[in-house]
């Protein structure tokens, strides 16, 4: 069980990373509150009451102080961060001594344990702003989008920003392999398979595959093809808790667990090439994907069947323009020697890409 008290006051503190200070004299309790720390991957700072000048109590970015404890910390000064943590129950006068500390939360174990590892978690991290997550997917097969995708995280990385790639469809051949990458050491999707509840950001992004300056997570080459949404969910918010942009390439398929990577997302690009045939096709998936996600946007690719333009492609499906994915000259022949789409700083699908992230930036996360 978790309750939230609200208050004005700030911290100097608040937000930033560190390590969690807990206030208490029950062993027992203790002994929980350094078990659940140890699950979240944080160190604690002890006290049997409020530290002195410099001990933690305003430099703490999380004060965990224990029922027993309450007394003692009446007269510590206000701040954010406070949670009274307690066992029984059935006390009604938990809340009242909550107020009386200026505690944001008041949490009774053992209900409250998942929640408060979350918190405790997003202290060691340093929790920032999310991840700006874009997913791609592509109107009819074919339509180019695991190529879009690789281009907008490669050319999101050579920019400088924390960029993770993700290969949401087992059967597209993996993304390593366009990368450049099938035999870099780091963990694929499978090893993820049985992830459940929290996964750290920091631990998921050191065991990905480095490539071209960014992590990618991709499949290997066994027969695991379906990974639980449970396990979708708790990595894609892993990967998002890490800030800068994480990129999708998405099936044309939507099961459980593609459902749960469109929850996650930002925005959708829908990859469309322009022929009446493959408009047809991206309504339907554009019908089944605007059920979950609710910013998709159409990406149009040459060349044009008479009649269509970028924007009369836009219109006859009903949605935002993103702009015109440019063909590239040699693209094939570039990713025969390893180099990987937009890989080329100058050529026409990195300029785009570019100037999607221009827009992203300057629009404060949004495109």
């Amino acid at each position: 069980m978790a309750g939230a008290i609200t208050y004005d006051r700030t911290s100097a503190a608040e937000g930033r990373q560190g390590r969690p200070l807990i206030v208490t004299e029950d062993v027992e309790l203790l002994d929980d509150l350094l078990r659940l720390c140890a699950a979240a991957g944080a160190r604690p700072e002890v006290h049997h009451g409020v530290p002195e000048r410099g001990g933690g109590w305003d430099t703490a970015p999380l004060v965990l102080v224990g029922d027993d404890a309450a007394r003692r910390v009446r007269g510590a000064g206000r701040r954010r961060g406070v949670v009274l943590v307690g066992r029984d129950q059935d006390d009604p006068g938990v809340w009242q001594r909550a107020v009386e500390i200026g505690a944001d939360h008041v949490l009774l174990l053992p209900d409250g344990e998942q929640w408060l590892v979350d918190r405790i978690a997003d202290v060691a991290e340093g929790v920032g702003p999310p991840a700006l997550t874009v997913g791609v997917i592509g109107g009819r097969g074919g339509a180019g989008s695991s190529t879009l995708a690789c281009a907008l995280a490669v050319t999101s990385a050579r920019e400088g920003r924390r960029t993770l790639l993700v290969d949401a469809d087992p059967l597209g051949g993996g993304l390593d392999v366009l990368l450049g990458g099938e035999t870099a050491e780091g963990l694929r999707w499978p090893a993820f398979a049985g992830s459940r509840g929290r996964v750290g950001g920091g631990a998921l992004e050191e065991s990905l595959p480095e490539l071209h300056a960014l992590r990618v997570l991709s499949w290997d080459r066994g027969d695991c093809v379906v990974i639980a949404p449970e396990a979708v969910r708790a990595v894609l918010a892993a990967a998002r808790r890490r800030g800068g942009t994480v990129v999708v390439d998405l099936p044309r398929r939507i099961d459980e667990g593609v459902a749960e990577v469109l929850a996650q997302l930002d925005l959708g690009l829908l990859v469309v090439p322009a022929e009446l045939r493959a408009v047809a096709a991206a309504g339907r998936v554009a019908s089944v994907v605007g059920m979950v996600l609710r910013d998709l946007r159409v990406a149009v690719r040459g060349p044009y069947a008479p009649g269509l333009d970028d924007k009369e492609v836009a219109r006859l499906l009903g949605l935002p323009l993103a702009g015109e994915v440019p063909m590239e000259a040699g693209l094939p022949v570039a990713q025969e020697r390893g180099a990987p789409p937009g890989a080329d700083a100058r050529g026409p699908l990195a300029r785009f890409c570019s100037a999607f992230w221009e827009r992203a930036a300057m629009a404060g996360g949004s495109v």
